[in-house]
């Protein structure tokens, strides 16, 4: 019987790390040629564009509302200072000097309540009455005229405020809304289904600001005479029909993704067509389009900048006030990037936390 015969295995490479900050760049930047001539020539262009830009928006930067020396560092250095200068008007438009810190309290509570009900403790029944009352709140500050506040016209609300306010508002009462308008176009009665239909296509077949247009100009002229709707309420009207339609098309959207035998399945244990929509149906239609849904919101933010055609001077209006003024005119580069890191902060904040939704609402729905 022939005795076995051993050979040694020869020596393998060890095996390549997956964690860590090498792996993340292995893996990300470097997996294979073309990403990795990608990522030189993206780094290439950083290398060749962030030291000159380094330079004028912060080592030659005037920051001090000092326009002589603005000027005089115009061709290498930002002028920060017709922010400090003109930042008051920007954000808070043409509301009066003395009254500003009544859009300022308005601005705190909304945001703080908009950061309340994107975290999970506070999705509770009474969150939505708690809505009523902020924005009662805010509105007085605002509006004025009651517990010694001084009355403020809405034609001199403006700036940042505005352009909260009027995103804000639209989309509260815009997603119910389209909740039932897609919910209309599911039904099953011809005439409610028509409405629905109408309504979606009369909407998206024209641009916002041809909504807007007709809500300030033509509305009043179908209304009796001597009868006056305030302009910042017609607006606000428009923008609200105008994200109600699109929102009411991508909820529509999520209702058709559902398989059918979900909706059988609560037919088969007798729920009623209002507990089927809310218990079983409108929970995963939501959850499908959440990207979608804070798509819509982050639109509706930025085209409040439209609302200045019909004499509304929001955040990107009321820049062009500040602007007005003839000593800091040529210095609207500044100005201009200053408002989109606002327009930024909010949409960005917006995307990351529709990815957390996202991930939370599909945590038994994600592949192993």
């Amino acid at each position: 019987m022939t005795g076995t015969v051993y050979a040694a295995i020869a020596s393998r490479e060890p095996p390549v790390a997956s964690q860590g900050v090498p792996a993340w760049i292995r893996r990300n930047l470097f997996d294979g040629w073309a990403n990795s001539l990608a990522t030189l020539v993206t780094l290439a262009l950083l290398l060749w564009l962030v030291p000159p830009l380094f330079g004028w928006s912060v080592l030659h930067a005037v920051a001090a509302p000092d326009n002589a020396a603005c000027r005089a560092a115009h061709e290498t250095g930002a002028c920060w200072g017709v922010i400090a200068e003109k930042g008051r008007l920007i954000l808070f438009g043409r509301y009066p000097f003395e009254e500003q810190w009544r859009p300022l309290a308005a601005c705190a509570l909304l945001i703080a309540l908009l950061v309340a009900s994107c975290l999970r403790p506070f999705w509770k029944p009474w969150l939505a009455p708690l809505w009523v009352v902020v924005l009662a709140i805010c509105f007085v500050f605002m509006r004025g005229g009651l517990f010694g506040l001084t009355p403020v016209e809405t034609s001199r609300w403006g700036g940042f405020p505005l352009t909260l306010a009027l995103s804000v508002v639209s989309l509260v009462v815009a997603f119910p809304l389209a909740i039932l308008v897609a919910l209309g176009r599911s039904s099953n009665l011809p005439a409610i289904r028509a409405v629905c239909v109408l309504y979606v296509e009369l909407i998206r077949g024209v641009p916002l600001i041809s909504v807007l247009f007709m809500a300030s100009f033509m509305f009043p002229l179908f209304m009796p005479q001597g009868t006056t709707i305030d302009v910042l309420l017609r607006v606000l009207v428009g923008m609200t029909l105008f994200a109600a339609a699109y929102l009411a098309e991508v909820v529509r959207g999520g209702l058709q993704a559902l398989p059918k035998g979900q909706v059988e399945a609560a037919q088969s244990l007798g729920l009623t067509y209002w507990q089927t929509q809310r218990k079983i149906v409108l929970p995963q239609a939501l959850r499908l389009v959440v990207p979608a849904i804070v798509n819509s919101f982050i639109s509706t933010f930025k085209d409040t900048s439209l609302v200045t055609i019909v004499s509304l001077y929001d955040l990107t209006g009321a820049l062009q006030l500040a602007l007005g003024d003839a000593d800091w005119r040529k210095f609207f580069l500044e100005g201009q990037l200053f408002v989109a890191a606002v327009y930024f902060v909010f949409c960005f904040a917006l995307s990351r936390y529709s990815r957390w939704v996202e991930a939370y609402l599909n945590t038994g729905m994600r592949r192993q």
